[in-house]
């Protein structure tokens, strides 16, 4: 896969500032006892974050709109599913 410059560096470990921290919202996949746990922030500064919820300071991965809509399609294609 390609790597392109980014229009933004951000330091993971401080990145949480850049959301408004009353918008994660976990997925609907996530299992009720909290285990494998991921939330999404859709920043209205066209960026979404990315956390684990199971970890009080979670790294924050941060994508911007490009970014983000090339995960999802490659989520819908399969590209990421496990070998059986």
């Amino acid at each position: 896969m390609a790597e392109y410059p980014r229009p933004l560096d951000y330091d993971p470990a401080e990145a949480v500032a850049l959301f408004d921290e009353g918008k994660w919202e976990k997925s609907f996949a996530s299992e009720p006892n909290g285990g494998s746990c991921v939330e999404v922030n859709i920043g209205g500064s066209g960026l979404i974050g990315v956390r684990d919820t199971k970890l009080v300071d979670s790294p924050v991965f941060v994508f911007d709109t490009a970014e983000w809509q090339a995960f999802l399609t490659g989520v819908k294609a399969g590209q990421f599913d496990l070998g059986a």
